[in-house]
């Protein structure tokens, strides 16, 4: 039997093996490009003449009432660089549900329109995200940081659902101040750093165990006022010793057995005893600066 012969079973094969999943995966990637395309043909239809610009962004579809080129950069620079970013580190899924981004050009924009697109009104000067309309509603004028803190939320409900709220948003607010270092999303100190400081000088910051096993209620209502901060520069720290990536995925990997974390958050920290560990996080925290 020649080679050619021999081969030929074999390539058919191959195909037969092959092909289809490429042919399914080829035709799913259409109908999201379809699905992406028909909904900023809705939007933009929906909003004509009211100066508006719609791009897609996948996995979101932006929406700006600012000049073209500014809503553009805005979608290319911060939503892609974002999204790249956030999913080399930690996301594989993206949300299930197109959503939209809402850059309003400035606060009495983002006010009115609030209230006309969602029947809202926003108790942030800044932004903020609607999950049941699907939507990131920003004053875009404040600037990026909280579009990028926003921007975690999604990709953390479609990749780790059971996330309770002092990771969710520690995680996102580590981000609101960031930048790239290495390649790789790096957040910096911010804002946050000095209502921190003084909630530890007034020893008004609860401990790690209380923090993390705070019901999503208990860790909004901020009673101490430093919830968001001490969840944020848990997750600065953790940067800081190159070990927060490790954390989000034995978190996710194992939170049907530690829902707050905190068992993985010693693991991973390698410490023992965890009031100690308190008192090093503390002495670190007020020797940064803003």
């Amino acid at each position: 039997m020649s080679v050619t012969k021999l081969y030929l079973p074999v390539l058919f094969l191959v195909a037969f093996l092959i092909l289809p999943p490429l042919r399914a995966a080829a035709q799913a990637l259409r109908l999201e490009q379809d699905a992406f395309s028909q909904h900023a043909q809705t939007l933009s239809s929906k909003l004509k003449d009211r100066g508006f610009t719609v791009l897609v962004e996948k996995p979101f579809v932006v929406v700006g009432d600012d000049s073209e080129a500014r809503v553009t950069e805005w979608a290319e620079t911060v939503v892609r660089g974002t999204v790249t970013k956030l999913k080399q580190d930690y996301f594989k899924k993206d949300p299930a549900d197109i959503l939209e981004i809402w850059l309003f050009k400035d606060e009495p924009s983002y006010r009115k329109h609030a209230k006309e697109f969602f029947g809202d009104g926003p108790d942030t000067p800044y932004g903020y995200y609607l999950p049941s309309k699907k939507a990131l509603v920003m004053n875009i004028a404040t600037g990026g940081g909280t579009l990028v803190h926003e921007i975690v939320h999604p990709f953390v409900e479609a990749n780790f659902p059971d996330c309770p709220a002092w990771f969710n948003e520690g995680l996102g607010s580590l981000y609101e101040q960031s930048g790239t270092v290495g390649g790789h999303i790096y957040g910096y100190t911010n804002w946050r750093l000095r209502g921190l400081q003084n909630g530890l000088r007034n020893k008004t910051v609860p401990t790690f165990k209380t923090l993390t096993s705070m019901s999503n209620r208990e860790f909004y209502r901020e009673d101490t006022g430093t919830n968001y901060a001490q969840a944020r520069y848990l997750c600065y720290y953790l940067q800081e010793k190159g070990l927060l990536r490790k954390f989000y995925k034995d978190f996710a990997a194992n939170a049907k057995t530690d829902p707050t974390g905190y068992k993985t958050l010693q693991r991973v920290l390698g410490e023992r005893n965890m009031t100690a560990f308190q008192r090093k996080w503390e002495a670190f925290v007020m020797k940064l600066n803003f």
